[in-house]
C-alpha cells in the first residue's frame, strides 16, 4: 500500500489546479454526518455547513484525518467507519477495530486518515459520515479533525 511520503512525494510532482478546501470538522448532535467549521481555506469550492461542492470538474485528492477519544475502555470490541460520501453515496470507507479492555487504558485515543484520489464534476457533493460521532476528539484536538480536497487537473 501507499504510505504517507508516497503520497507526498506524488502531490508535490503534480501541479496545483487552484481548487482547493481546507476545513476543519467537528460532530453533530443527533447527526453521523460531520460539520464544517467555517475556519480554513476555501477556494474555487463552495463551503456549506454539511458538504463541499465542486464547482470545477477535474481530478480530485480527497482526504479526512479524525482524531477520536474513548474515555472509558469497553468490554467488547469497537469498529469506526468512516464514510466519505460523494452526491449522498459511499464513494469510500475505512474501518478500524479498537479491541477489548486487555489493551485498553482509562483513555484511548485513535487517529485515521482516509485518502480517495477520484475525478468529480461540477456540482458533486462531498461530505462524511461517522457510526460513532460521539468519539470525536472535539476537545483536546479540535483543529486536527480536517476534511481536505486538491484539484489536481482538468477532466480525464
Amino acid at each position: 500500500g501507499n504510505t504517507f511520503e508516497d503520497y507526498l512525494r506524488i502531490l508535490q510532482s503534480v501541479p496545483d489546479k487552484g481548487a482547493v478546501a481546507y476545513m476543519r470538522v467537528s460532530g453533530t448532535v443527533n447527526s453521523s454526518r460531520l460539520s464544517l467549521v467555517e475556519k480554513g481555506v476555501c477556494e474555487s469550492i463552495q463551503c456549506k455547513s454539511h458538504e463541499l461542492v465542486i464547482m470545477e470538474q477535474g481530478l480530485y485528492l480527497i482526504f479526512c484525518h479524525l482524531n477520536f477519544h474513548f474515555p472509558k475502555c469497553s468490554k467488547s470490541p469497537i469498529d469506526l467507519k468512516i464514510e466519505l460520501l460523494v452526491n449522498d453515496t459511499v464513494d469510500r470507507q475505512t474501518l478500524s477495530t479498537l479491541c477489548t479492555s486487555e489493551t485498553c487504558q482509562d483513555k484511548t485515543f485513535k487517529t485515521l486518515l482516509q485518502l480517495h484520489l477520484t475525478h468529480l464534476n461540477v456540482q458533486d457533493r462531498i461530505s462524511v459520515t461517522l457510526n460513532h460521532p460521539e468519539f470525536l476528539n472535539d476537545v483536546s484536538l479540535p483543529n486536527e479533525n480536517v476534511l481536505g480536497v486538491l484539484r489536481y487537473s482538468d477532466g480525464m
